[in-house]
């Protein structure tokens, strides 16, 4: 048996939890669960690969979409039969980022997201969003939400690792001044799910990324909705 290196992703079994109380606080992610930007990233980072003559199958990318960008570039190459070093990964995030950044020239808002993001504002629930994404790569898609202003957001530049590990969610907790477990991270991704149950909030997850339902359940979710409008109603915000 061939042995999992140890920079591969790993989903971390967690055990089922009883019915989460209402949030105190909400922490989303972006891509998938605000803004319809998924494909776009799969595309970026095909880019990326090819340029660097690594022959990286989309379908190996895809279930990768939200965690840390040196953890894509590291498991995307190992399946191509490539082994890199740190700075190989960090060249292949920098250029998949750029790739992102021009693909991504219209984001759209998936259904709910701007909706709930309102009614949250109106009603002063602290929210915040954290995302893996480079800086210049987040205002495009959360100005395409049409929010009256930005909500706080944390990305990838203000922590040394991003998911699966917290501490962008960790991080956004300490600026909402919430306790993360009165929190409730929303995202799309097996990753977003791990990486709530690590911090200590409830994981949320939403079928609007390439991840089912089974997906996020298996990776700890406590929550999945199909969309976010059913999350608004599930919590009780909005028009859901």
């Amino acid at each position: 048996m061939t042995e999992r290196p140890a920079d591969q992703p790993v989903i971390v079994p967690w055990p089922r939890r009883p019915e989460p109380g209402p949030p105190g606080a909400l922490v989303f992610d972006l891509d998938g669960t605000l803004v319809d930007t998924v494909r776009l990233r799969v595309e970026g980072w095909m880019e990326a690969f090819r340029a660097l003559g690594i022959p990286v199958d989309p379908a190996v990318l895809r279930p990768l979409i939200g965690a840390d960008g040196h953890v894509v570039a590291r498991a995307g190459s190992h399946a191509a039969g490539h082994e890199i070093d740190g700075a190989m990964a960090e060249r292949l995030d920098h250029l998949a980022g750029e790739a992102f950044g021009r693909l991504n020239r219209s984001p759209r808002p998936l259904p709910g997201a701007t909706d709930l993001l309102a009614a949250l504002a109106a009603s002063g629930i602290r929210h915040a969003i954290a995302t893996a994404s480079r800086a210049g790569q987040v205002l495009a898609s959360v100005d395409a939400l049409g929010l009256e202003s930005r909500p706080p957001i944390v990305d990838g530049s203000h922590v040394r690792h991003a998911k699966p590990a917290p501490d962008l969610l960790l991080l956004a907790a300490r600026r909402l001044h919430a306790d993360p477990g009165d929190c409730w991270y929303v995202g799309d991704s097996t990753w977003d799910m791990q990486a709530a149950r690590a911090g200590g909030m409830t994981a949320a997850g939403v079928t609007t990324g390439f991840a089912t339902a089974d997906d996020l359940l298996g990776a700890g979710a406590d929550v999945v909705t199909p969309t976010l409008r059913d999350l608004s109603r599930r919590i009780g915000v909005g028009r859901g």
